[in-house]
């Protein structure tokens, strides 16, 4: 029989064994663009029910423990892969109710109704995923319950059950073939399970590795983390004029490197484009003047990095000190939106929505934060804004949770959440309301330019790491060297004799000048047949994210 202690020990060591693994599952990942990867939102969703497991009382029943991983993995969760994580051990919360000890029929029967719940929740659920390794897994604890009474054995042969599920997934997913490798979720889950075996043989709860010594994932880079990195204080730009006798560029490129870093020269025929961190600027500047003379537009640009830095400090740790406090409804309607980057933010706000939960690409946001920001929102009926395909699983789980009503919009992109929201009609009701706002999100075609974040082959694409990448509906259409050039190219293939409209979102890398630039591409080419406009975002991850109505 399976003890609430031992149980409890095999929950948390597998939290501790998929945290070592994050970054041997995130690679896995044959998706190019930087996201809240695999094994990192597995890993954050376990590390949730460790939390409260690890201080749990020692008389713990098998019923006790379950419930409060149950709990906690609910409301921890995060992506796609964190909410299936999650519904699955809901799975022995509701086999091991009431119960002391389990036996291996009821953990066989906790594994069926957790596969159940995972399945039910995904809309067209695909085989070759974390949701085949499950559901083989379950069949066989299901052919062998009756067979065993020792848990250990039992869960030997469903975890050898879910491996070989796991390395049939390039079979039966072709993306996964191409890119030779097997399915990251599955990957991820038959790693807890093996971690659980070792506690059923009697082994001991699992050593955290020293995060130093673990290998970074893609994460946003914190200002905290680049604190030691700056060594010269002002990023300094320019172009030149190239005068008629002008020196090789060479002798400016070497000297610029004797007073600083990040040298990139770039010259053609007629200009010198410099780009230079330094603690002399005005150096840099009066060497320039020996190749030719400045041109005005753009102008010489001079940065106090440091500065920035402080600014970017500051705004992390508003960011990070984003607290909703509950409130009693007042108003029949209220919104709550998922977003990144301060333009985003105020748009919209400015549009009508009561709360914004900072997060999107990268940054998925758990059930329990979505919760929060539903609970601090003063209406009977809140409407929530995902804005990313990765977070809408983990804002339905909240519907069951909240204390009032709670319609989750499957807005999968920032576009397609303002336009939910301009659809918002207050004199209409419910049903009319969710249905014009859904026709809305059908409505709008949404382009967006960013890197890749690692190589891949994906949907027929050869990708390089750093190559700039853009998307079409989700749907990967070519990959450049230049960023406006890809948004370009992008806008035009999404341009159709009826577009009427262009809304581009420059994020934060992109500068005034660039997006500027890139509206003048497209006001030559579309002005006479769509409005276009030009909103700064801030947004991370995304160079730009680009509306066609």
């Amino acid at each position: 029989m399976l003890t609430g202690n031992k149980f409890r020990d095999a929950l948390i060591s597998a939290g501790i064994c998929i945290e070592n693994n994050r970054k041997k599952v995130d690679e896995l990942n044959v998706y190019p663009v930087p996201d809240g990867d695999t094994g990192t939102n597995m890993s954050l969703t376990l590390s949730a029910a460790v939390r409260e497991l690890e201080i749990s009382d020692d008389k713990i029943t098998v019923s006790q423990a379950a419930d409060i991983a149950a709990s906690a993995m609910l409301r921890g969760a995060r992506g796609n892969s964190g909410v299936i994580t999650s519904l699955l051990f809901r799975g022995f919360s509701k086999a091991f109710s009431g119960l002391d000890k389990a036996s291996c029929t009821d953990i066989a029967d906790a594994l069926e109704k957790g596969v159940e719940a995972a399945y039910k929740s995904v809309m067209n659920p695909t085989e070759g995923t974390i949701l085949t390794v499950a559901k083989v897994a379950a069949e066989k604890a299901a052919e062998i319950a009756g067979s065993t009474d020792d848990v250990a054995v039992f869960w030997e042969q469903v975890c050898t059950a879910a491996q070989m599920a796991l390395d049939n997934t390039p079979e039966q997913l072709p993306v996964l073939k191409n890119a030779g490798v097997v399915d990251a979720g599955g990957m991820g889950l038959v790693i807890i399970y093996n971690a659980m075996l070792e506690i059923f043989r009697g082994g001991t709860v699992a050593e955290k590795q020293d995060s130093k010594k673990i290998t970074k994932t893609f994460e946003p880079t914190t200002a905290a983390e680049l604190e030691g990195e700056i060594k010269y204080s002002y990023c300094t730009e320019y172009i030149i004029e190239k005068a008629q006798d002008a020196k090789d560029s060479f002798m400016l490129r070497a000297y610029l490197e004797t007073i600083g870093d990040c040298v990139v020269v770039v010259e053609d025929d007629e200009i010198i484009k410099v780009h230079v961190h330094t603690d002399n600027p005005g150096l840099a500047l009066q060497k320039a003047l020996e190749f030719g003379r400045f041109v005005n537009d753009p102008k010489p640009k001079i940065e106090n990095m440091r500065i920035q830095h402080e600014m970017r400090v500051k705004d992390e740790k508003i960011s990070a000190q984003q607290d909703f406090v509950p409130v009693k409804p007042e108003k029949d309607y209220g919104f709550v939106a998922v977003a990144a980057g301060n333009g985003i933010e105020e748009m919209f706000k400015d549009l009508g929505a009561d709360c914004i939960i900072r997060g999107g690409q990268t940054m998925n946001p758990s059930t329990d934060d979505i919760l929060k920001a539903i609970h601090s929102t003063p209406a009977n009926t809140v409407f929530v804004l995902p804005n990313n395909k990765n977070i809408i699983m983990a804002a339905e789980q909240t519907v069951k949770l909240a204390d009032r009503n709670v319609c989750v919009l499957p807005t999968r992109t920032i576009p397609q959440g303002i336009s939910a929201l301009m659809a918002f009609d207050e004199e209409a009701e419910f049903s009319d309301n969710r249905m014009e706002m859904t026709r809305a999100i059908e409505r709008v075609s949404t382009g967006q330019v960013t890197f890749a974040a690692r190589d891949s082959e994906y949907e027929g694409h050869h990708i390089k790491k750093g190559e700039i990448l853009s998307f079409n509906n989700g749907k990967l259409m070519h990959a450049e060297k230049d960023i406006n050039k890809a948004a370009y190219r992008l806008t035009k293939k999404m341009m159709h004799s009826d577009s009427s409209f262009i809304t581009v979102i420059y994020g934060e890398d992109i500068s005034d000048e660039q997006a500027a630039e890139l509206s003048h591409m497209l006001e030559n080419k579309f002005g006479d047949k769509a409005e276009i406009m030009l909103v700064s975002g801030g947004q991370p991850v995304y160079y730009y994210i680009i509306s066609v109505e």
